[in-house]
C-alpha cells in the first residue's frame, strides 16, 4: 500500500483530498503546518489559524487517518512574510500564496514524504498531474476541469521532483461536487467557507500590516497624472496596486486608475481606463515545466489567477521573455506572476517585471 503525506489546511479541499486518497486505498497521513502566530489567532478564519488545525485534527479522526502538526512559523517569517513586505517598498504587489507554494508548502511536505518513506505528496489544489506522462518521466502540470477553480497557475514554479510525487485527486472535480461530498460524510469542513484574504493578515488589512514591518512603504506622497501633474496625496505606496481605482482620493472629472508607482520618488501615477490596458509585459525569474519552444513561440498566458489565459507571442532573451498580448490585457501588475500555457498543459511562468502599452519601460 502506497503511502500519502496530505497538506491538511482544515478547509473543505484538502478535507476531501484526504478522504479520497483513503477510499483509493493509499495508506493516508495528514500534517498541518503552523504558519503565522496561528495559536495567538483564535478567532481569525484563515488556513493557518488554530480553529483551521483544529478541524483538519478532527477530519483525519472522521476519516480514520493520522494528522500531526508542523510547525514552520520561523521559515514563513523569512520566506514568506518578510519578501512579501519588501516587495511592496519596491512598488510591486507580490502573491503571498506563490512565495508560499515555493518556499514553505511543496519543499516541507516533499521533506515529510522522505522522512516518513511516503511515495507522494498531496494537496486540495484544483489541478491535474498528467500521471502517464509522469511515469515516463515527463512530469505535466495541466489545468482542471474546474475552470472556475482551476488553480494550476499558482502551482507554476513547482519543481519536477515535486510533480513527480504530487497527487492531486481534485482536478476532475468541480467544486461543487467537492461540497456534496464534504456534506455527505458530515465532514466538520462541508460548510466552511472559502479563504478569501491573505491568510497571514487580520484585522486593519494588509496596508496596516505592511506599514507595522515597513514604515518607508507608507510615507504619503503625490498622485500625479501621465502629464506630470500632481492630483493629491497618497496614504503610501503600500496601499496601491496597477488598475486600483477605489481610495485614491483625488478629484477628478474621469474616473482616475492606477497606472504606475515609483518608489524611487514615492509617487503613484493615475490615468483613465485605457492607460492601464498593456499590450507588452517583461517576465523574470522563469521556471520551465517542459523545454520552451524556440524563440519566439506561441502561447497563452495568464496574469492573474481567475483571468481566462490569452493568446500571446514570447520572445526569449538572456533567460528573460518578453510577452507581446495579442489584445492589450487588463492592468498585469508588476510582483504579479504570468503563467504560460500550451492548452491546458503549464508548460512554465515568471514574475511579472516590466509593463507597457507599446514598449517595454521600467
Amino acid at each position: 500500500m502506497a503511502r500519502v503525506v496530505v497538506g491538511m489546511s482544515g478547509g473543505v479541499d484538502s478535507s476531501v483530498t484526504a478522504y479520497l486518497l483513503k477510499k483509493q486505498g493509499y495508506e493516508v497521513e495528514g500534517v498541518s503546518f503552523i504558519l503565522w502566530e496561528a495559536r495567538e489567532r483564535s478567532n481569525y478564519e484563515a488556513c493557518c489559524s488554530f480553529e483551521a488545525t483544529q478541524s483538519a485534527a478532527k477530519t483525519a479522526e472522521e476519516i480514520g487517518i493520522s494528522h500531526s502538526e508542523l510547525d514552520v512559523r520561523e521559515a514563513f517569517i523569512e520566506k514568506v512574510i518578510e519578501p512579501f513586505a519588501a516587495a511592496y517598498e519596491k512598488g510591486v504587489t507580490p502573491n503571498p500564496c506563490i512565495l508560499c507554494n515555493r518556499n514553505i508548502k511543496f519543499p516541507y511536505l516533499l521533506g515529510e514524504a522522505q522522512r516518513r518513506n511516503a511515495e507522494y505528496i498531496a494537496t486540495g489544489h484544483y489541478a491535474r498531474t498528467d500521471t502517464a506522462e509522469v511515469a515516463a518521466g515527463r512530469p505535466l502540470l495541466e489545468k482542471g476541469i474546474d475552470r472556475g477553480k482551476d488553480q494550476s497557475y499558482v502551482l507554476y514554479l513547482l519543481r519536477p521532483e515535486e510533480i513527480n510525487r504530487l497527487l492531486l485527486p481534485l482536478g476532475g472535480l468541480t467544486k461543487k461536487e467537492v461540497r456534496e461530498i464534504a456534506r455527505s460524510l458530515h465532514l466538520p469542513a462541508a460548510e466552511r467557507p472559502e479563504s478569501q484574504e491573505i491568510c497571514f493578515i487580520g484585522e486593519g488589512g494588509y496596508a496596516k500590516f505592511i506599514g507595522e514591518l515597513s514604515p518607508s512603504s507608507c510615507r504619503p506622497g503625490p498622485i500625479m497624472d501621465k502629464s506630470g501633474h500632481a492630483l493629491g496625496l497618497h496614504k503610501g505606496i503600500c496601499h496601491y496596486t496597477i488598475g486600483q481605482r477605489k481610495g485614491l482620493g483625488i478629484a477628478s472629472p474621469d474616473p482616475c486608475y492606477v497606472t504606475g508607482i515609483d518608489p524611487l520618488n514615492n509617487l503613484v501615477r493615475v490615468g483613465r481606463r485605457e492607460d492601464a490596458l498593456m499590450s507588452k509585459i517583461g517576465v523574470t525569474d522563469l521556471n520551465w515545466l517542459v523545454s520552451p519552444p524556440a524563440s519566439p513561440f506561441r502561447t497563452t498566458v495568464k496574469v492573474r489567477s481567475m483571468m481566462e489565459d490569452v493568446p500571446a507571442t514570447v520572445e526569449m532573451l538572456d533567460g528573460q521573455a518578453t510577452v507581446l498580448f495579442d489584445d492589450p490585457q487588463w492592468a498585469p501588475a508588476p510582483g504579479q506572476s504570468a503563467v504560460f500555457y500550451l492548452g491546458d498543459t503549464v508548460i512554465g511562468g515568471g514574475i511579472i517585471t516590466q509593463i507597457s502599452q507599446s514598449g517595454l519601460h521600467s
